[in-house]
This record gives structure tokens, sequence and C-alpha cells, in this order.
């Protein structure tokens, strides 16, 4: 019959091994950050917006998505994008009812 203390000492042995392994592999976040900052093509952002190439274009062509250009080609920041997206948030009741009771107070005061 086997020691349960080297049985033991295996088991602690693998596992502080495995956490080593985790240590050292990079996380999620480091990769999104890196993804997030790589310039998108217009078929990703077409994917990304869920909007089909040619109304990419149509929203480019007429100033409404940010977008960058170096020669025949057009780039787009993911986080630029996110911005754009929050930007066309519609206020809730509760948010514009909110506002106006500041506004008013401002005028009041």
């Amino acid at each position: 019959m086997q020691n349960p203390f080297e049985l033991l000492e295996a088991r602690l042995s693998n596992i502080e091994n495995l956490l080593l392994d985790l240590k050292h592999q990079p996380t999620s976040v480091e990769n999104s950050s890196n993804n997030s900052e790589k310039p998108l093509s217009i078929s990703e952002v077409a994917e990304f917006l869920n909007l089909s190439n040619s109304t990419i274009y149509g929203k480019v062509s007429r100033g409404e998505l940010p977008y960058m250009k170096r020669g025949k080609r057009l780039y787009f920041s993911q986080v630029e994008l996110k911005e754009y997206l929050k930007d066309g948030r519609k206020l809730t009741l509760d948010e514009i009812a909110s506002e106006a009771d500041s506004y008013c107070k401002l005028k009041k005061g």
C-alpha cells in the first residue's frame, strides 16, 4: 500500500505545476486589449456592426462612421466604433426627467 503522505505530496506538486503554468499564460484581458487596438477592415467592421459591406461604405461616404485611410484602404478603430454605437444610445424616460429637473433648477437659481 502506498504511503498517503507521498500521494498527497505528489498531488500538491501537480497542483503547483498547474498553477505555475497558468501564471505564465497570457490573460484574456491582455489579449482583448491587443485586439481592440488592431485596425479593422471593412469586412471585420461589417461583422462587428452586423451590417453589409455596402452599408459600411455608404456610412463612410456620408461621414457617419469614424475611419482612417491609407492609400485606397479604409481602416477602423474598434474603440471608436464602440463610441459611435454609444453615441446612438437613446436616453430613458427617467434620464430625460432628471436632465429636465437639473435644467429647471439651474434656471431658477
